[in-house]
């Protein structure tokens, strides 16, 4: 595939699991492409570059507002522009549901700090880039959860609400710019995180795929061709939307 051949793309959160298989993905398609983590994203890079493809990686933290503007000038001198932004990097794997009357202060604030601020620094860093060059795609992620009011993630829910409407509101600031905003909203997938959380057992995956249209567990790459799709060509007249990738769970 060569739709997002000459652009260039970051994503965040991408040294494993979702965010490493969008990287692979836009590799593919053309993009040369630039990972972040707070881990490194060596390996990954390694592989895309092995396969013949363009990529570099860096570790940062995205509420970092200096290191994510040195992530975003670093790709810039790396690949001559930035194209396509997909803020992936967000808390979910590791967090443990429960009740919101045991959701402390300090948990609340550190996933909206990560989950929300975040993208917001991200999406700071980029715009001027983007914005000089009269063209950009930024892809939010945000999450079924939204859509079905999940109980016992209050936390996370809230935050990818909270996405959603930073989408709108961005896709109406920034269309002028030739920037065009738009999110995902991933049903419950099977990635590294969730695979490691004990709390995802084969019978509680089973009940969420039973769940779904498409009566099957939702893999990463399930969410690389909405994410192309939306980075490439093919979607410049649309900005503002949030298209629900479940497998048929969530029908809004």
């Amino acid at each position: 595939m060569t739709q997002l051949a000459g652009k260039a793309a970051i994503v965040t959160g991408a040294a494993q699991g979702i965010g490493a298989e969008y990287a692979r993905g836009l590799a593919a398609a053309g993009a040369a492409v630039s990972l972040c983590d707070i881990t490194d994203p060596a390996a990954v890079v390694n592989e895309i570059n092995a396969a013949g493809g363009k990529a570099i990686g860096r570790i940062v933290d995205i509420t970092d507002s200096q290191a994510v503007k040195g992530l975003a000038q670093a790709t810039h001198d790396a690949f001559g522009r930035v194209d396509i932004l997909v803020n992936n990097a967000a808390l979910f794997g590791a967090l443990r549901r429960k009740p919101l009357l045991e959701i402390d202060a300090q948990e609340w604030d550190k996933v909206m700090t990560v989950n929300v601020r975040g993208t917001f620094e991200c999406v700071k860093a980029v715009v001027p880039l983007m914005r000089a060059q009269g063209y950009g795609k930024i892809i939010n992620v945000s999450s079924s959860t939204v859509n079905s009011g999940q109980p016992l993630l209050l936390h996370y829910v809230s935050s990818k609400g909270a996405i959603v409407a930073m989408t709108r509101s961005l896709a109406r600031e920034l269309g002028a710019d030739g920037i065009r905003v738009n999110a995902i909203s991933p049903g419950f997938t099977l990635s590294e995180a969730v695979r490691n959380n004990p709390v995802y057992t084969k019978e509680v995956t089973a009940g969420i795929a039973a769940m779904r249209s498409l009566k099957r567990d939702q893999q990463p790459e399930d969410l690389v061709g909405a994410v192309v799709f939306l980075a490439s060509p093919a979607s410049d007249f649309i900005t503002g939307q949030t298209i629900i990738v479940d497998g048929g769970v969530a029908m809004s």
